[in-house]
């Protein structure tokens, strides 16, 4: 759809806070908020930087994106597949709620209306608060609803029989998802089938019956597209009264097939590992040293049925990766103890890749390496990204490589975005009194340049118990008394460059409902 085109993953308030361990039983929890309300897209094809002072919560956020990290709220929607791709089991629990949802919206709306009007009319600085949190915590809710509900029912959520189309969506997502389950064992057994018929050792009783397997998942697999397209017809027949309702056009445009990924399932989101890879910081701890090259690298790719363990095709394959990652073939059966720290990037880097996938987050991936084998990995990165389409979530805290790979860059400051734009723009006109002074501390020649920056100073406050306001602050040259009562918003400033920040505030207008 046009308003997703060419997006990949779209975080939306993303959440990650750690527990911190009470010293006594009756101490209030408390949490570190190593991300705390992160807001933007990653388009297809792209590198984003993500760049900061230790502890901002980069690597947490690479890592809470890809699952490693279940987040603590917010969402995270993938499009690199759709949800009729994957049919996952959270779509049936929207389904069977559909009539609630629907009139529990109408009860919220209303509640947002009167916190409006409270808040609006608070005559104390203790009312206003109360009437904000109140209002975004209902607001919260509404902006749930159509994530869920209104991006995968679209317009059959204006059905007169909301039991109807309940029913019918519930039969196209169970036959769907019994469809994908058969589709992977079919994928499966004909790889198997493959590696068998190039092995003289197999006998031909065990591939006929390997066959006959396949022939019978075929059928199956038939039988249930029938079964698909019936059920597709009953939902276009509930479409097409709907079309003449003034709300239609907009709820269909409010439909979006993108994967939730917090919502998955643990079977589903290690399905959908070929798509979304890490690259980790250390080159050598992130290795099994017990396996070989070979080995670490064919792993994935047994596991998810591309290759059947030990046939020539995947030995040839890792060899190609390798070769291609800047390693050579013969060295399949070495142990990573026998390679130097930037080979084992390489094989870091050949082992995430190997599966094509489309997102990748190199966390600190060239941290660990000195200066002039940095640069032959970032040149690695970027001919991959160019030859394969590869999508990266490039996380350092070195703004002079962030600045050679990315198309975009992200500035990050205890657990928040504050600033994003192209890189050019980044390093031409920062906006974020933050990343003026990240700026000002690279090393440069230019005494002009240097004297209209100012450096930063102070220490990073505590994640458990941050600043009120803007978090930043207490360390800001630029602070005003707003900064310090009220968290600033994140806002488009100008076309592509975002910044959270009160130097930037316009003028508050009255929201408006949304007509849907």
């Amino acid at each position: 759809m046009a308003k997703n085109e060419g997006v990949l993953l779209r975080v939306k308030k993303l959440k990650k806070y750690f527990p911190v361990k009470k010293t006594t039983p009756f101490q209030e929890q408390q949490y570190v908020r190593a991300n705390d309300g992160i807001t933007l897209d990653i388009y297809e094809g792209e590198t984003v930087g993500l760049v900061g002072e230790s502890g901002c919560g980069k690597s947490t956020l690479g890592r809470t994106l890809l699952q490693l990290y279940p987040q603590t709220g917010g969402a995270t929607f993938y499009y690199g597949r759709s949800l009729e791709d994957v049919a996952p089991k959270y779509v049936l629990k929207t389904i069977r709620n559909l009539k609630a949802d629907v009139t529990n919206l109408e009860k919220n709306r209303e509640i947002r209306r009167q916190c409006k009007t409270r808040l609006n009319q608070a005559k104390t600085e203790k009312e206003r608060i109360k009437a904000q949190r109140d209002f975004d915590k209902i607001d919260a809710k509404i902006d749930e609803y159509f994530d869920t509900t209104v991006k995968i029912f679209g317009s059959l959520t204006l059905c007169e029989d909301l039991n109807q189309a309940s029913e019918v969506m519930s039969r196209w997502y169970t036959v769907k998802g019994k469809m994908i389950h058969l589709q992977r064992k079919a994928a499966l057994l004909e790889v198997h089938i493959d590696a068998d018929e190039q092995d003289q050792a197999v006998k031909a009783s065990r591939l006929g019956k390997e066959k006959e397997q396949l022939e019978q998942l075929r059928r199956e697999i038939a039988e249930l597209t029938k079964q698909l397209e019936g059920v597709q017809k009953e939902i276009d027949a509930l479409k097409e009264p709907l079309k003449t309702h003034k709300k239609f056009e907009r709820l269909e445009a409010r439909r979006d097939t993108g994967i939730d990924l917090a919502r998955l399932t643990d079977e589903e989101m290690r399905l959908l590992r070929t798509d979304l890879q890490i690259i980790f910081q250390d080159p050598y701890s992130s290795l099994n040293p017990r396996m070989t090259i070979g080995q670490l690298i064919g792993e994935a790719l047994v596991t998810h049925g591309y290759y059947k363990e030990g046939s020539q095709k995947l030995t040839d394959y890792i060899v190609e990766v390798m070769e291609k990652c800047g390693l050579q073939g013969y060295m399949i059966h070495r142990y990573p103890h026998e390679f130097s720290g930037g080979q084992r990037q390489r094989i870091g880097i050949a082992r995430a890749l190997a599966l094509h996938p489309k997102f990748v987050v190199c966390d600190e991936a060239v941290s660990a390496l000195d200066v002039s084998i940095q640069s032959q990995i970032i040149n690695l990165l970027k001919d991959l990204r160019e030859e394969q389409g590869f999508t990266y979530l490039f996380i350092s805290h070195d703004l002079g490589v962030v600045k050679y790979i990315s198309d975009r860059i992200g500035v990050m400051y205890l657990g928040n975005l504050v600033e994003l734009s192209e890189t050019e723009k980044i390093f031409a006109h920062p906006l974020h009194p933050y990343t003026q002074a990240l700026l000002a501390a690279i090393p440069t020649t230019d005494v002009k340049k240097r004297s209209a920056l100012t450096p930063l100073e102070g220490d990073v406050p505590s994640p458990v118990n941050p600043p009120r306001g803007c978090k930043f602050h207490i360390r800001c040259s630029r602070c005003m008394a707003v900064c310090q009562q009220e968290v600033p918003k994140w806002q488009e400033v100008e076309s592509g460059h975002f910044v959270a920040c009160h130097l930037y505030d316009r003028p508050t207008q009255d929201e408006t409902e949304m007509d849907l």
